[in-house]
């Protein structure tokens, strides 16, 4: 019952956004695993139309807010209103307290902005003052990056950047799909009007969550996310290049994060156990914003899409 929900979802947001369906796919992922998502893309690509989209078929509240160089904490997380009426302060909800939040353009924010955020997706809570206020349980944010502006950017760190379950890559569509999008586009002119869906139940994501971790994981399976993980932090061990390549592997939080991915790519395709297929597609969006390339990569013009696709092809596959 709780799958075929999923699938109703999966068919509207195909409806909805047109060419790219890697993006929905993690998105509902993120939603299964309880992560949040960091999406790079130029502009113009479906980013906001996609979480919108997800909104509009989940029993959740939506909010976006679009970040600025003049951006403050209490923009946010919310602020100690003086209330003369009654002679005290109350405290006035920012966009945290959403279900689903968009941090568009996230690095055109300052550092004390990145920190409450950064408060709020790792630890499900705002300090305010003196006190701290829990958010919903039901709490992901979308961030979202664009690669072809960086000037007035302050580049995110590592930490926070850590506490993002995928970093996902999105591209233009080819010519067959830019037709569709043109229908589409006219198709909703005309009519004026989102189409209907019946909205996914907080409850039904919550037993969604609970059932991926009865799918079946296999010993080797389990080993070869090890063995992929420890590939980044000891890449000597099974390539020389790579090992001058990479200065900084990945966590463990980078394990635990493949593992639920994986799990959740397996549930949505209605398998009952989790393979290396399941690994590898995921692979690429996990690690992304995990691993720091040395300075004789940049300076070889190594990409990590490049260091990627050596480690998949260096670790033995079960």
């Amino acid at each position: 019952m709780t799958r075929a929900a999923f699938t109703r979802l999966r068919s509207h947001l195909d409806k909805q956004v047109v060419g790219q369906s890697q993006l929905t796919q993690n998105l509902l992922i993120a939603l299964l695993a309880d992560g949040h998502l960091l999406v790079e893309g130029p502009p113009g690509l479906a980013k906001t139309r996609a979480i919108k989209a997800v909104a509009q078929g989940l029993e959740a509240d939506f909010h976006r807010v679009q970040f600025t160089p003049d951006l403050l904490p209490a923009d946010l997380t919310g602020t100690d209103i003086y209330r003369p009426e009654t002679g005290e302060f109350a405290f006035q909800k920012g966009p945290l307290f959403h279900n689903l939040l968009l941090a568009d353009e996230i690095n055109r924010a300052p550092a004390k902005v990145q920190s409450a955020l950064l408060e709020a997706m790792a630890e499900r809570q705002i300090t305010v003052g003196k006190t701290t206020y829990p958010l919903p349980r039901l709490f992901l944010v979308m961030a979202t990056q664009n690669p072809l502006e960086q000037e007035g950017t302050y580049p995110l760190p590592e930490a926070q950047l850590d506490r993002f379950l995928m970093h996902v890559k999105v591209d233009y569509p080819d010519a067959q799909t830019e037709m569709a999008i043109l229908r589409l586009n006219r198709q909703e002119a005309i009519e004026d009007k989102p189409i209907p869906v019946e909205p996914l139940s907080q409850d039904d994501i919550f037993a969604a969550r609970r059932e991926i971790f009865n799918l079946h994981l296999a010993d080797a399976v389990e080993q070869y996310m090890v063995a992929l993980i420890m590939a980044t932090r000891e890449p000597a061990r099974i390539d020389d290049e790579l090992a001058g390549w990479l200065a900084y592997g990945a966590s463990p939080r980078a394990t635990a994060a493949l593992e639920r991915c994986a799990r959740a790519r397996a549930w949505l395709a209605g398998r009952d156990f989790v393979t290396p297929d399941d690994v590898q597609a995921l692979l690429p969006n996990v690690l992304r914003h995990r691993l720091l390339l040395s300075y004789q990569a940049e300076a070889g013009g190594v990409t990590m899409e490049q260091v990627l696709d050596r480690i998949l092809a260096r670790v033995p596959c079960p």
